[in-house]
């Protein structure tokens, strides 16, 4: 599966839901899954050490090192992506 593929499966998931949820009491607005939302300036640096702390918390999740860079906090499905795998990984170990 690519990363794009990825995305794509997890765009309507409940993770996608949960973090678009948080998104837009952090925007004050609708935003689609799809929005990129340091373009959109919604996605700050404080808003991004923020998505991190609710990602860990809500998820029961470790982001660390590598997973730590802006393509994976782009989107909301991109979120929805990296915590899926995260999950996967950590259920792998």
């Amino acid at each position: 599966m690519t990363t794009n593929e990825a995305v794509d499966s997890v765009a309507d998931s409940e993770v996608a839901t949960r973090i678009s949820a948080y998104v837009e009491t952090k925007a004050k607005a609708a935003v689609a899954h799809d929005t990129d939302l340091a373009e959109a300036g919604i996605l700050t640096s404080m808003v991004a050490m923020e998505m991190v702390v609710f990602l860990e918390s809500a998820f029961e999740i470790s982001i660390i090192g590598r997973d730590l860079k802006m393509d994976n906090f782009r989107t909301v499905n991109t979120m929805a992506a990296l915590v899926t795998r995260l999950r996967e990984t950590a259920a792998d170990a």
